[in-house]
């Protein structure tokens, strides 16, 4: 079958500041169009997100990458949304947008979890993967999550407070270096010494599977206000933050390793993008001999490709959702 006969999902994503659409082939898995616009520029003077200008970009960014795909429309048969979990106002743009195209071309409507669409995301025109346990370090999430053969996803560990990503993003705003933190502070720990400053190790005694970064940040905290900072303690400062940040994440799936039995692991979500991070656990994974799966570069951070992906099978279950029961539901976690 020529490809312009093949079916195509339109999957949207607006679960926070970036607005994506995505057309994926059902039958193929071929991504034949990806566009993402970043809001980074208009947020970083306020040092992180804020929601109303978020919608209010999501608003004029959808509808224009929408105008790019018009030749592509009549070969859509469903339309996929992220409507949770993420902000409330910029889902909703989302949602909407997904009602209005549904309504217009005619074709049903696939609600995706966002946290489903990170694991997805390793599978970007390729088959799935499953079983898999999964690290997923975000700005809002830091989980360990298992699949099962049938695609049912169980949470393992979460944050008990802020996540991974997040606290890279606010260490940052500490040593005004810009939003989104996570690659200042990785171009900044690059020269810095990792061992120069010797912060605590988050739940260092406790057994059970957990993570928490709240008071590694306020240690932060305190540093940052002993004395003048300088170029050379900026880089210190995140370089030591780095290293126990990501020895937390380490000691933590070490010992989740250590009680059960793991073939295949991942790591997915923007903060995955970490080289540093990324290092780290390609050594302890090889320890264990699992074996590691990574995202592509491109597809770690908040992506439509992404959604599209992980609508394949719903799609094909048919597992569609009524406009009635379509909402923005920003807190909800269950996979």
């Amino acid at each position: 079958m020529h490809s312009l006969d093949l079916g195509l999902i339109l999957s949207i994503e607006s679960s926070c500041d970036d607005s994506s659409i995505a057309l994926t082939e059902i039958e193929t898995k071929r991504l034949i169009y990806h566009k993402k616009i970043s809001q980074d520029s208009e947020h970083t003077k306020y040092g992180g997100v804020v929601p109303e200008i978020a919608s209010r970009l999501h608003a004029i960014a959808l509808p224009k990458i929408v105008e790019e795909i018009k030749s592509h429309l009549s070969r859509v048969k469903a339309v996929a949304v992220t409507n949770e979990p993420g902000l409330s106002v910029t889902l909703l743009e989302g949602v909407m947008m997904a009602k209005a195209l549904s309504l217009s071309l005619k074709v049903p409507i696939i609600s995706i979890n966002h946290l489903l669409g990170h694991i997805y995301s390793l599978f970007i025109e390729k088959d799935e993967i499953f079983p898999l346990s999964t690290l997923l370090v975000s700005g809002g999430h830091t989980m360990i999550l298992e699949v099962s053969k049938d695609c049912s996803v169980e949470i393992v560990a979460s944050s008990m407070d802020d996540s991974y990503g997040e606290s890279f993003d606010k260490v940052a705003k500490m040593l005004n270096l810009g939003y989104p933190g996570g690659p200042y502070i990785e171009k900044m720990a690059k020269n810095g010494d990792e061992n120069a400053i010797d912060f605590p190790l988050p739940l260092k005694n406790k057994k059970e599977l957990a993570f928490s970064f709240s008071g590694l940040k306020n240690a932060v905290r305190l540093e940052v206000l002993k004395e003048d900072i300088d170029s050379k303690r900026v880089e210190n400062i995140s370089a030591s933050f780095q290293n126990i940040a990501t020895k937390h994440l380490l000691k933590v799936c070490e010992k989740y390793f250590k009680n059960r039995k793991i073939e295949t692991f991942s790591i997915v979500g923007g903060a995955s993008a970490n080289r540093y991070l990324r290092g780290k656990f390609q050594n302890l994974c090889k320890k264990y001999e699992i074996e590691l799966l990574l995202s592509d570069l491109e597809f770690c951070s908040d992506n439509a490709a992404m959604i599209g992906r992980a609508a394949l099978l719903k799609y094909k279950r048919e597992e569609f959702t009524h406009h009635s029961d379509l909402k923005a539901n920003p807190q909800n976690t269950t996979l």
